[in-house]
């Protein structure tokens, strides 16, 4: 038995001790931590409740409508179609989450993370659709058992399992979540990164073009192109034209699993699509990169990343049952996605740090 094994084996059984944890929560030196670590525990225990407050608060658009002023219970629960005590009860609950906040006059408005909240659209929208995830959890040794997929979110994730070219219709969903949800990524990278040092760049997996138009206004002198599904691409040339930047942007079709990529770029940017992939597809996916890249050329890839410090529980808690039941990928360390970089050929591996690594993590790598 080496040290760690006793050390962690002299711990547990030191807190799992009641004797310990009552006499740790009466005395003054430990009772900060005693009482940090139930709070930990119980918020485990009572996330899942804390998360259907915040679905309900987006389905009912009660944060947008306190956005516009402060409103009495009544003045809330005709807004939001609940009897008024319902309303109490959800302003009550999401009041503890500090998602909306009591005035000393009896009115409602919003509460400090509420008002964060809404400053991050994406969010709303990832919330919007969790009912999906949380109907493939509600038997999580169910879905461990199978593998992962099979359910709810796979079926709105189509591509995880069926890797078709997809229609309009069947890609819509998806494409308008992802875009949605970019700007919380984009900024993130354009802050942390220099793109105007390149000529040419290619986003892979670009979906709608959020990113890229978000990089257009950084880099007026980059010239730009995707690459996606055909039936994506469509919806990028339209939302990239909207933006104002497409006549700057070039659409290659086409699936990055299977297709070899455009070459001529000298920054190839893969943002939140690795981790979607399992271990072949993305090794697949990095030898095409670095086939299409000239020598020199770059890689950067942007994602949440497993076992970031400060993050931890954002990578393998949630995209790691996320991704289970979307039927595809795993989150991965940078360490486990530079071992791979540096196996298809890549050098100069390096990490580039974000403002807020909870969202997305950048790795550099070199042709």
């Amino acid at each position: 038995m080496n040290w760690q094994e006793r050390w962690t084996g002299w711990r547990n059984r030191i807190l799992s001790d009641p004797g310990f944890q009552h006499w740790a929560a009466r005395l003054w030196m430990t009772r900060p931590v005693a009482r940090m670590r139930a709070r930990r525990i119980f918020d485990l225990v009572a996330g899942f409740a804390y998360s259907q407050v915040l679905d309900a608060c987006i389905r009912s658009r009660l944060l947008d409508r306190l956005a516009e002023g402060p409103m009495t219970s009544r003045a809330v629960a005709a807004a939001t179609d609940l009897p008024e005590a319902g309303a109490e009860r959800l302003l009550r609950a999401a009041a503890a989450l500090r998602l909306t906040e009591r005035l000393d006059d009896g009115r409602w408005t919003l509460g400090s993370d509420g008002a964060a909240l809404r400053g991050n659209g994406g969010i709303a929208d990832m919330v919007a659709h969790h009912h999906l995830l949380y109907a493939d959890l509600a038997d999580p040794l169910a879905l461990l058992r199978r593998g992962g997929g099979g359910g709810a979110l796979a079926r709105y994730w189509h591509y995880a399992e069926d890797v078709g070219q997809g229609d309009g219709d069947q890609v819509a969903p998806y494409s308008a979540l992802m875009a949605a949800s970019q700007p919380l990524i984009a900024k993130q990278v354009i802050d942390a990164y220099r793109f105007s040092r390149h000529r040419r760049m290619l986003d892979v997996g670009g979906g709608q073009g959020a990113f890229l138009c978000a990089v257009a206004a950084a880099a007026p002198a980059l010239e730009l192109a995707l690459f996606d599904l055909p039936a994506v691409g469509v919806r990028a040339r339209q939302a990239c034209d909207s933006a104002g930047c497409g006549d700057r942007v070039t659409i290659h079709g086409g699936s990055f699993l299977a297709d070899p990529l455009p070459q001529g770029y000298d920054l190839i940017t893969l943002v939140r699509v690795l981790h979607d992939h399992d271990d072949d597809p993305a090794m697949f996916l990095l030898r095409s990169i670095h086939a299409a890249l000239p020598p020199a050329g770059r890689l950067l890839l942007a994602e949440p990343m497993a076992r970031t410090r400060g993050a931890e529980p954002a990578g393998d808690a949630y995209f790691g049952l996320y991704l289970l039941a979307m039927g595809s990928g795993r989150p991965r360390s940078f360490e486990e996605i530079a071992g791979m970089a540096k196996a298809v050929g890549f050098r100069r591996i390096r990490r580039i740090r974000t403002a807020m690594p909870l969202t997305t993590s950048i790795l550099l790598a070199e042709r």
